[in-house]
């Protein structure tokens, strides 16, 4: 029987989401003109805000673009914020939009030397701990310059190659037959165990570079979209940021180090799973036999990769172009070396970073609204009226808690946006400076003018004043950046590499649910977080 319109408008909406998950959004949409005439305004944003949380803690019944869009979408229909305040947010952000969409896409023609460094580490090093360690600590690193999403691709892309070459030789299948990884049934019995056992050291590794990800993703300016939105707040370029981070980001770097050596040496929270040695043979045989097929065109490639890795690492850190101009020099080099040159093979790269750019300038909406309702006002005011250490800390659990939960990427833009304008009326109320607050604002944090030039035309009490305003801002922008990277580890909600992980085609087969994500981030989210908040209070 034929679905009438009405069940097939129903069945459309929102695709195959949970009819509960349905019928809360279309309540939400209802709410919010409701409470806009009778509430008012200021009740009606909060709610919104709520709901958009609600969208972004939901991420893997819905993919918050399509909910949290019409729910922007409504907010701007009923003159909660205006379409020409959402365009100033995404204009005065266009730098990270830029990052999304050429950084990432660059990184992608970079993934046969990615794959080929994460392949080595998983088939030559003999010491669970040691690729524990090297997993977690090659995250690092290459999240600190590349995305973080696209080395965790890779990461996903050598662990699920490995596994569907064991999973088919231990069910007596070769690698050209149909073959479906997640029924076990077809497993010689011989095998079960081992492949038990490969799943949960699969799963290990799959974590510990996660993490690796957050532990270097906090570091510089491009190790995270909210990074170089705060960065670009604060005028900071790449070296000028990874120092003002430093302090809390390198002990903390540190403690996921010694936590990933911890909890696989005790075999804590379900960690310390070997790679039985008959598995270890028949990968390292495989990957002998991909890397004799590659030939030199092959070897070359690779070469042309690391040496671009090298070019991209110079470019950001003597801050040679914009970030996305970097990315996009990145593009030009990788596909005219490497002999991409199909519109088609060209577009794939850019497939991961849209969806999340688009979600992005849905933030900004949401930020508008905040913006222009003034939400935040008295949250701001009251962290701000705290003093000293303890507003730096209040800042780091607030954005920690609430990155946790929602998206640490809109967490740190409300929180950097709202602390700025707050921060722009402090420099406002200084006697005798001759201009707006705006107006020294933007001086103060622009990347091509050093602060003592911005204020050396001021009296000298003046400039003191300003420059001692901006030392603090400096430092609750490190606590906003610390505490969306850092806490939010403790679900796959905060961190989109965990999210990414979560929903591949890798975590049903290796059994990695989201219950067991955060057992597995359990030990790093307390330890990381509290050396957060230590070196947040004593060292900046």
């Amino acid at each position: 029987m034929q679905p009438s319109m009405l069940q097939s408008v129903g069945s459309n909406f929102l695709g195959s989401a949970p009819k509960w998950y349905k019928l809360t959004i279309l309540f939400f949409l209802i709410l919010n003109p409701c409470l806009m005439f009778t509430a008012g305004p200021f009740i009606a944003g909060w709610a919104l805000i709520a709901e958009f949380i609600f969208t972004l803690a939901m991420a893997l019944k819905c993919y918050p673009l399509p909910a949290g869009g019409l729910l922007a979408f409504e907010a701007v229909f009923l003159g909660m914020t205006s379409t020409e305040t959402i365009y100033h947010e995404a204009i005065k952000n266009f730098e990270v939009i830029l990052l999304l969409i050429f950084m990432v896409a660059g990184i992608y023609f970079m993934k046969d030397f990615l794959q080929f460094t994460f392949t080595r580490i998983l088939v030559r090093v003999q010491s669970k701990i040691t690729i524990s360690v090297l997993f977690c600590l090659a995250g690092a690193v290459l999240s600190a310059f590349l995305d973080a999403l696209t080395v965790t691709a890779v990461i996903i892309a050598v662990a699920y190659g490995f596994y569907n070459i064991y999973h088919r030789f231990a069910s007596g299948k070769s690698l050209q037959s149909d073959h479906d990884l997640c029924n076990d049934q077809a497993v010689i019995e011989k095998n079960r165990e081992d492949l038990k056992e490969f799943r949960a050291f699969l799963r290990n590794l799959m974590m510990h570079g996660a993490v690796g990800t957050a532990l270097g993703g906090v570091c510089t300016l491009v190790g995270e979209p909210q990074n170089l939105l705060i960065g670009g707040e604060m005028g900071w370029h790449f070296i000028e940021f990874f120092l003002e981070v430093m302090p809390v980001s390198l002990p903390v770097l540190a403690t996921g180090l010694i936590t990933c050596i911890t909890v696989e040496y005790f075999h804590l929270f379900t960690y310390g799973a070997k790679l039985p040695g008959n598995i270890r043979s028949h990968l390292l045989e495989t990957a002998i036999q991909m890397e004799e097929k590659q030939g030199n065109k092959g070897k070359v490639k690779l070469i042309i990769q690391a040496l671009t890795g090298l070019w991209l690492v110079v470019a950001l850190a003597f801050h040679l172009a914009a970030v996305g101009i970097v990315g996009l020099s990145v593009i030009i080099i990788l596909t005219a070396m490497n002999g991409v040159i199909e519109e088609h093979h060209l577009g794939k790269a850019f497939e991961e970073a849209l969806p999340f750019t688009a979600l992005l300038v849905v933030f900004f909406s949401v930020v508008a609204v905040i913006h222009d309702q003034g939400l935040f006002h008295p949250i701001i005011n009251f962290v701000l009226s705290l003093h000293g250490q303890t507003q730096l800390v209040a800042y780091y659990i607030a954005n920690g808690v609430l990155s946790a939960i929602s998206d640490n990427v809109f967490v740190a833009t409300v929180y950097i946006s709202e602390t700025k304008i707050h921060f722009v009326n402090l420099l406002g109320a200084i006697p005798n400076i001759g201009m707006t607050g705006q107006a020294l604002m933007d001086k103060l944090t622009d990347p091509h003018m050093a602060r003592v030039d911005a204020v050396a035309g001021l009296p000298q009490a003046a400039a003191t004043q300003a420059l001692d305003i901006m030392r603090n801002l400096d430092k609750l922008a490190v606590a906003i950046n610390t505490g969306t990277n850092i806490p939010s580890v403790a679900t796959p909600n905060g961190q989109a590499a965990f999210l990414f992980l979560l929903t591949s085609a890798l975590a049903p087969v290796i059994r990695l649910s989201y219950g067991r994500m955060v057992l597995l981030a359990l030990p790093y989210t307390i330890t990381m977080s509290i050396m957060g908040l230590v070196a947040v209070n004593y060292l900046l």
